[in-house]
């Protein structure tokens, strides 16, 4: 990969500006993702292709695609047309792997609950979570929901029976069928408005962004690739699933849901050569008491991602766990979702503390936000990116998809960076409202619609303030009514059980007013500053990160 230099008029070069294109001798997969995992078992049918730690179930490629193939037939069975949605609600597991592939195969598109799903494929439980009782609790608002197989039972049993004894002729004609710009699956993501949106990504944009995301760790058929990230987000799905099966890498699920403990024995046990984790997962490795008791040794690289990164756990990371060839990668959703990544190459101080460079076949560039003109380097603006890997567009919502991605297909990322000289991106705010928890995207708009249902609160504001172990926490400025009394205690305990835990702010403040411009427009810029000066978070604030 290289980057574009200066150009030279009379002698002079004229002023970078940042703008940077990952110019790549590598070509981009003109194919399916069905067609690109037949590949690869071909060329690796013996190879280990999925480890299920828990179960202690595994598969070889070529056992892999067979098993997609049954599992693609009994979809067709089940009457799951190209373009149908099928909805997956289950913890990382073998099955989620298996439908992943089994429905591209087809041309359904893979789906996180919503958007007319015709079939939900899902856990009968997970933790403390009934998940059969939730949807029938749910389902009179699916109306497009034909049937619900429960994965572990005799339908899901019966639907792999239906696979294996059917005319796989069908499933020949089907694929036959399918182009790689067809959409394959949709990621639900929140935008400026708090509520969800359906980024919906072909098999063009994630199998190549996977696939780069491979190439970027150094990938090899000897690689097995820890990823105890979720599936149901594009670091689990994209980055780890098919960034692994692009390359006849072997994937291992260290456990249904991210334990630490769990992950590092899933590394040592498996000799795992590639972990993945958001900062806090890392963080919560490296601090367990035994944390020098586990072999570590056969690590090599990985990707930290979907959060700001901690310059001094990177350190660590690099040190302590053996992974000498760690990656950052930074992206959205909408972008498939990687858009610039660190390489081993590259020095440490750059390594630590920045994003990388633009990704091969990629283009990126800081703009004004105001204006939309480029930037000098060193300047701080919002990052845009353009290429193979920006979505289709939001499912059925082509004005949400015309605000985020411009006439000249950039897409606007509403994250605010700064390109220095040799095109390294270090990301140093969002203009959009969004707080990244641990790797959890919060929204504060959906925090504050939930508590304006608070019979006490008239008004309320939240924001993110610094934390050293999460990266931001949330703080609620709470307006009272007239007469009326809340404490912060009281606040949580009324956000406990009815939002997710992580979005339950940390801190509430109760006010009288919130800073405003003259136009009316509140300032939560002030508000966050206030509210770490108040909380004594300087500290926290002035943890370096990439």
């Amino acid at each position: 990969m290289s980057e574009v230099t200066p150009a030279v008029s009379d002698g002079a070069a004229v002023p970078a500006l940042s703008y940077s294109h990952g110019a790549s001798a590598q070509p981009l997969l003109g194919e399916t993702i069905g067609d690109n995992l037949r590949r690869t078992a071909v060329t690796y049918p013996a190879s280990e292709a999925l480890v299920d730690v828990p179960t202690g179930r595994r598969w070889t490629y070529s056992q892999l695609d067979s098993d997609t193939d049954t599992l693609a037939v009994g979809l067709l069975a089940l009457g799951i047309d190209k373009g149908d949605r099928v909805g997956i609600w289950a913890p990382n597991c073998p099955e989620w792997v298996v439908l992943q592939y089994a429905s591209a195969k087809i041309g359904a598109i893979l789906v996180n609950i919503k958007s007319g799903i015709k079939l939900l494929v899902r856990a009968e439980n997970f933790k403390t979570s009934d998940y059969r009782a939730m949807i029938d609790e749910v389902r009179g608002s699916l109306p497009a929901l034909e049937r619900v197989i429960y994965l572990g039972t005799p339908d899901w049993d019966g639907l792999l029976g239906a696979g294996a004894t059917a005319n796989r002729e069908a499933l020949a004609a089907r694929s036959a069928a399918l182009a790689f710009d067809d959409p394959i699956n949709i990621q639900y993501t929140s935008g400026t408005t708090g509520f969800p949106k359906g980024a919906t990504l072909s098999h063009h944009n994630i199998l190549n962004n996977g696939y780069f995301v491979g190439e970027g760790c150094g990938y090899t058929a000897s690689d097995r690739v820890c990823v105890p990230v979720p599936f149901y987000h594009c670091f689990g799905m994209v980055m780890g699933n098919l960034g692994s099966t692009t390359h006849g890498a072997c994937i291992v699920i260290p456990a249904p849901g991210f334990d630490p403990a769990a992950t590092l024995a899933a590394v040592q046990a498996e000799k795992c050569t590639s972990l993945y984790g958001v900062p806090t997962m890392f963080i919560a490795e490296l601090a367990l008491a035994d944390f020098a008791s586990y072999d570590l040794s056969s690590l090599r690289t990985g990707i930290m991602a979907g959060s700001p990164c901690p310059v001094e756990v990177m350190k660590r990371v690099l040190t302590e766990m053996h992974m000498t060839e760690v990656t950052i990668c930074y992206g959205m959703t909408e972008t498939s979702p990687v858009s610039t990544q660190t390489t081993a190459d590259d020095d440490m101080d750059r390594r630590v503390s920045t994003v990388g460079r633009v990704h091969p076949h990629l283009e990126v560039k800081v703009v004004d936000p105001e204006t939309g003109v480029v930037l000098p380097r060193g300047s701080h603006g919002e990052l845009c990116t353009r290429g193979y890997s920006v979505m289709l567009g939001y499912w059925n919502e082509p004005e949400r998809t015309t605000e985020a991605i411009d006439a000249a297909r950039w897409m606007h990322t509403g994250d605010l960076a700064v390109m220095d000289d040799a095109g390294y991106l270090n990301i140093v705010g969002r203009s959009k409202d969004m707080v990244i928890r641990g790797g959890e995207n919060i929204y504060p708009r959906e925090v504050e619609e939930f508590l304006y249902t608070h019979p006490s609160i008239e008004d309320v504001q939240v924001v993110g303030v610094p934390d050293v172990k999460y990266g931001e926490e949330l703080c609620a400025w709470v307006k009272l009514r007239p007469g009326s009394e809340l404490t912060a205690d009281q606040v949580r305990e009324f956000c406990t059980g009815k939002i997710a835990h992580y979005k339950i702010p940390r801190y509430v403040r109760v006010t009288d007013s919130f800073p405003m411009t003259v136009t009316g427009k509140v300032q939560k810029f002030k508000m966050r500053e206030t509210s770490v000066a108040e909380l004594g978070l300087e500290s926290a604030s002035e943890t370096q990160t990439a």
